[in-house]
């Protein structure tokens, strides 16, 4: 796939490559068993940088096609293209995260200063405490799947607006007294089901209902005041797309794949946090490749789920080290 140049110093490859997620992972759109990344590497002499993307149906994105919009900018790169000159050659996507990231990584190992500081952070990254997801099932499934998981301190529940939702709810609750709660509709409710739903979920204690309605129908939530806070999801890509949240969310839900990489997503959580908005930093169903960068923007973000390699049944080696739900900074040899 990745198309060769000739007497290049600098050359890109794209693999695309797929990892089994332990049982099934289910969301309102569907089910899958395997998460199918792209991973783009860019060598530079002895040095690659590498980043990884999850292209998403939903955005009409497949894995083929990222993978060959990828390759093709291979002479590109192999001609000096940079990281800044990428933000203007691809729009946000899963294609540019895995080039932006690999550059992210390659800078850092060519300089030999960490990215975090190339970031302009303030501190280097410390660990967060990740959500953990429970994907859509019978209430009674999710019950034993929530008893599993209690003593992890904040649990997301996948929903499906079919009837069952508040069922589910009040399952994962008995079986996890303790743990704090989110939802995430993933755009299958209406506006009535969220209306009956909110105060319900509320007296369960939960905190946040992630992108009840489609994205193309919440204009709907103008105005709409309840008492749980809403986050955008798929309202949400880059830059371009705040000013439509202002009025519906309280809370902006950041992925590398949705914005297209780090460096727009780092642009979009200050620009978030100056509208006054809450930042969660979420990810897709991929490996410890495709978290490491978010841990730089997960760092004070108020909500962070970013369990993608909890999901799956084997991840990179080597990967980020997760102590149960707390996730460390990634070591040089992974990214970063």
């Amino acid at each position: 796939m990745p198309r060769p140049v000739p007497d290049a110093l600098r050359t890109l490859t794209v693999s695309v490559e797929s990892f089994p997620i332990r049982g099934t992972f289910r969301i309102s759109r569907g089910s899958k068993t395997e998460a199918r990344v792209v991973a783009a590497e860019i060598t530079d002499g002895s040095v690659t940088g590498r980043g990884e993307c999850v292209p998403y149906a939903r955005y009409g994105e497949t894995v083929e096609e990222v993978a060959e919009r990828i390759a093709a900018l291979a002479e590109d790169v192999a001609n000096g293209m940079d990281r800044d000159g990428l933000q203007a050659v691809l729009p946000p996507g899963a294609a540019r995260n895995a080039l932006d990231c690999a550059f992210w990584d390659l800078e850092a190992k060519l300089t030999g200063v960490p990215a975090w500081q190339i970031a302009d952070l303030a501190d280097p990254p410390g660990p967060v405490s990740t959500a953990f997801t429970l994907s859509i099932d019978t209430p009674d499934a999710m019950r034993q799947a929530a008893a599993g998981s209690a003593a992890k301190p904040l649990l997301k529940l996948k929903l499906a607006g079919d009837g069952l939702d508040l069922e589910r709810v009040r399952a994962v609750r008995e079986g996890a007294p303790r743990s704090r709660l989110m939802v995430d509709a993933n755009e299958g409710w209406t506006l009535d089901d969220l209306d009956r739903l909110a105060p319900e979920f509320h007296a369960m204690g939960v905190e946040m209902i992630e992108q009840p309605l489609p994205a193309a129908d919440d204009d709907a939530l103008l105005g709409w005041r309840g008492p749980v806070k809403l986050g955008a999801d798929e309202s949400v890509h880059g830059l371009d797309s705040l000013d439509r949240l202002r009025g519906k969310y309280q809370v902006v839900n950041i992925k590398l794949d949705k914005t297209g990489g780090l460096t727009e997503a780092l642009a979009l959580k200050q620009a978030a946090e100056a509208a006054g908005l809450e930042v969660m930093v979420g990810c897709m169903v991929a490996t410890s490749l495709a978290m490491a960068p978010a841990m730089l923007l997960a760092q004070g973000a108020a909500w962070v789920d970013l369990d993608g390699p909890l999901l799956l049944a084997r991840d990179r080696e080597p990967g980020l080290r997760y102590d149960g739900t707390t996730v460390h900074p990634p070591e040089a040899e992974l990214w970063g």
